[in-house]
């Protein structure tokens, strides 16, 4: 799973291996559980013990990354929330769909997501809760993009690469590689697509794409459902997403 093996890099300490290398420490530490041993993310990497420990010194110091005084297991650090918020706040989807999601939680008094595929991985950027929000609340969900109906509109109308990615991010899932690539130009050409998740933690979902004004697919707009089998509900929740993602597709085109 994720991007591959590192590479030691042979450009010196300042190099763009050395970045590539620490990249894919902090890819490692999203990764699993909180708090990694030293040993265990060399292994992973395929980096040797000294150069894991040269970067993630270098990530501590600069709180992208966090060492556990106890145990002196490392973890992902505060800095990358500071800078995932100055980048939200600069992201004009959403401006653009702000003024939609409200309205569109009380229209279908249903909890509204805006997510985006980031590596193989849906990202939910944004939401706002409906009445139906339960007692688990995903407030900072990352999935395999495979396992969503969002993500799966998302992988599905990208590039080649970006589908590998999905496909190498689904491996823990009851999803066959090859039946996911059989179905990727229906999902693809969907106008929306409902899902039932496996994880009862999570809810179904009906998604539609975003696409903004050079026709580049760049989110989903998702809501809620009971029951995906309910099609005159799942067809209603479709129709006022498309309704909101089309104006907000205007508005990055003028953008």
């Amino acid at each position: 799973m994720g991007t591959g093996g590192a590479v030691e890099s042979t450009n010196g300490r300042g190099g763009l291996g050395t970045v590539r290398n620490a990249v894919r420490l902090l890819e490692l530490l999203g990764e699993g559980p909180a708090y990694q041993q030293l040993t265990d993310l060399a292994e992973r990497s395929q980096m040797s013990i000294p150069t894991v420990h040269r970067l993630l010194r270098s990530l501590v110091l600069a709180d992208l990354a966090v060492q556990d005084s106890q145990t002196s297991r490392y973890g992902l650090g505060p800095e990358l929330t500071r800078l995932s918020n100055h980048y939200l706040s600069r992201l004009p989807l959403l401006g653009a769909l702000g003024p939609y999601l409200s309205q569109l939680r009380d229209q279908l008094d249903s909890t509204v997501h805006v997510a985006t595929l980031v590596h193989g991985e849906v990202v939910y950027i944004d939401r706002v809760d409906g009445a139906d929000r339960g007692p688990y609340r995903d407030t900072h969900r990352v999935a395999p993009a495979l396992s969503t109906a969002g993500g799966r509109l998302l992988a599905a109308r990208g590039s080649d690469e970006s589908w590998q990615r999905a496909l190498d991010r689904a491996s823990a899932l009851d999803l066959v590689a090859a039946e996911a690539t059989k179905a990727r130009g229906q999902w693809a050409g969907a106008d929306f697509l409902a899902l039932e998740p496996d994880d009862p933690t999570v809810s179904a979902e009906v998604a539609v794409p975003l696409v903004d004004g050079q026709g580049t697919t760049v989110a989903a707009l998702a809501a809620n459902v009971d029951n995906t089998s309910d099609t005159e509900r799942v067809a209603k929740i479709a129709s006022h997403l498309a309704r909101a993602s089309r104006a907000a597709g205007r508005t990055l085109g003028h953008a």
